[in-house]
């Protein structure tokens, strides 16, 4: 998965990371349950995400329970369930298994292409209960697999392509909040493959990898225009996002939207800095999570 839609753990209170931590270990607790051990391996903070904006919006029962498991097997942690979490689990699994295709058929990735294998049959489950999700998932990402073998020179369009497939898939119901949700998922779309592509630079660089930013990387204000283009794909999902009626944890899903997915690129200037032993208070906290 991604990894880029995560907390800010030093601007939240305790309660508020535990309660995050919550959402964390049950999703885990779900994969687990319904894919095994491989299942736990692929959990995303990006589903987290999308499990507490579902969970807020339409507000299901939820269970709230301690347990140990091994990975903390010393001391309990509590796990949050919901009925929503069974499909954030399945989306979780269907995104890991063609991101397994993807590093296979990028970069050779044996541990890719083991991964994909296991997870074949269970997403062919998953595509059976939500077909028009998976549908989604594939036609963007064979669409995206095209414009890279062209080594198309402009990142609009593989961007937008992202943005659709994560559009459909933060859409739980097709009712009333189905069009702030797929904005929502848009934007976060964008935002994600710009920041993918960003992260990846100096590596594709060197390695002669295609990379959509390749092209503008030596220009002088390419900082400004990366920064610039993030906030306003980013500003696509904050503004659906303040649309809906949210009350519950509405605190942790501020921190992410406007503050955790800026985590990695305050990492990236960082840089500089971490070569003089300067290292941010915050980056503890987050490898704590």
């Amino acid at each position: 998965m991604f990894g880029y839609v995560t907390i800010q753990p030093a601007e939240l209170g305790e309660r508020s990371r535990q309660r995050y931590q919550a959402y964390y270990c049950g999703l885990c607790r779900k994969l687990q349950s319904r894919y095994g051990n491989l299942g736990r391996i692929t959990l995303s903070n990006d589903m987290t995400f999308l499990w507490i904006l579902l969970s807020s919006l339409y507000e299901p029962e939820e269970t709230l329970a301690k347990a140990r498991c091994f990975p903390h097997p010393v001391k309990e942690r509590n796990f949050l369930a919901n009925e929503i979490g069974d499909y954030c689990a399945d989306m979780n699994i269907a995104l890991a298994y063609h991101k397994c295709l993807d590093d296979w058929t990028d970069d050779h990735s044996l541990s890719g292409k083991a991964e994909a294998s296991l997870l074949k049959n269970d997403y062919k489950q998953i595509a059976l209960r939500y077909p028009e999700k998976c549908a989604a998932i594939e036609s963007t990402l064979g669409d995206i697999g095209k414009l890279e073998q062209e080594r198309s020179l402009e990142p609009d369009a593989p961007a937008n392509l992202t943005a659709r497939m994560l559009g459909e898939v933060f859409v739980y119901r097709n009712d009333y909040w189905a069009v702030p949700l797929r904005a929502i998922g848009e934007g976060l779309g964008r935002f994600i493959y710009l920041m993918d592509a960003y992260d990846d630079l100096p590596a594709d660089l060197r390695r002669k990898r295609y990379n959509p930013l390749a092209h503008y990387h030596g220009q002088p204000d390419f900082e400004a225009l990366v920064k610039d283009s993030l906030t306003m794909v980013i500003a696509e999902s904050t503004q659906a996002f303040e649309l809906l009626p949210l009350v519950q944890d509405l605190d942790i899903l501020r921190n992410i939207l406007y503050s955790g997915v800026w985590a990695r690129y305050r990492q990236k200037q960082d840089r500089p800095k971490r070569s003089q032993g300067q290292v941010r208070e915050s980056d503890h906290e987050q490898r704590s999570l």
